[in-house]
């Protein structure tokens, strides 16, 4: 957004900051704390807080006071969610591929350092615990976020992450950058699920036609449990799935590199 537009108004762009921050942070922050990641005087943030708290943006603790995001927050999301073509598009692909593996069957995208679960399916005999659509995770934590960011460059990924080590404590840039290379060179990535020990991701990507990653879809399996022969048909079936919805967006199904 421009910083000249001549048709701001100051007090919705302080509302906007407020619900920004609250989403980047994921947890609930204190009106202290608030003050300090904010760049407005003590007496606006606080009116624009209770503006949001009162129209359901923002929800603060009652006993604690701290303020966190509100259920109106969600319905936008959601609302935005069912307007993209890539869920439509997506959502009987997912179905089709639970029917097949009788596995949960996801499909994310990333928005900015978060990835983004916007459709899911369950498996009827699966006892893995599901995932929400509209759930966000952190990009660097996750199998799925490791597939989705092999579609950087390496200077979208140095923007995306400036510093030396990730947040978190989660290590090394450069050893992050080099892992997701080789998934980038392999097509795929199997990873432990960063729900419960145990049970692993198959995640291929979705191409779009300007050959980036636009999405990724994923089931989640018991790999300790299956046969070695059952793991690779489970893979083969993922990938088709991907493949399909590559077709349906307009992207190349041959693309395996960058």
């Amino acid at each position: 957004m421009s910083s000249t537009c001549k048709y701001l108004i100051p007090g919705l762009e302080k509302g906007l900051q407020l619900l920004l921050l609250l989403a980047q942070q994921h947890r609930e922050l204190t009106f202290a704390e608030i003050l300090r990641l904010v760049d407005m005087p003590k007496a606006t943030a606080y009116r624009a807080i209770q503006t949001l708290v009162h129209l359901d943006f923002i929800e603060q603790h009652p006993r604690t006071g701290a303020f966190s995001l509100g259920r109106k927050v969600l319905s936008l999301g959601l609302g935005y969610i069912a307007s993209l073509d890539l869920t439509q598009l997506g959502q009987p692909i997912i179905e089709q591929l639970r029917d097949r593996s009788q596995c949960n069957s996801h499909l994310v995208i990333r928005d900015g350092r978060d990835i983004i679960y916007i459709a899911r399916v369950s498996g009827a005999e699966s006892k893995i615990n599901h995932v929400s659509v509209g759930t966000r995770l952190l990009a660097h934590r996750t199998s799925l976020g490791r597939m989705l960011l092999s579609g950087l460059s390496r200077e979208e990924f140095d923007a995306l992450y400036p510093d030396d080590e990730l947040p978190d404590d989660a290590g090394s840039k450069q050893a992050f950058w080099a892992m997701i290379q080789a998934d980038r060179l392999r097509g795929y990535v199997i990873g432990e699920s960063f729900y419960r020990r145990g049970i692993s991701s198959i995640v291929y990507p979705v191409f779009n036609r300007d050959n980036g990653v636009e999405a990724v879809i994923s089931i989640m399996v018991p790999m300790d449990t299956i046969p070695v022969q059952e793991r690779q048909r489970l893979q083969n079936e993922v990938s088709s799935a991907a493949q399909k919805l590559t077709e349906f967006i307009g992207g190349m199904t041959s693309a395996k590199a960058i």
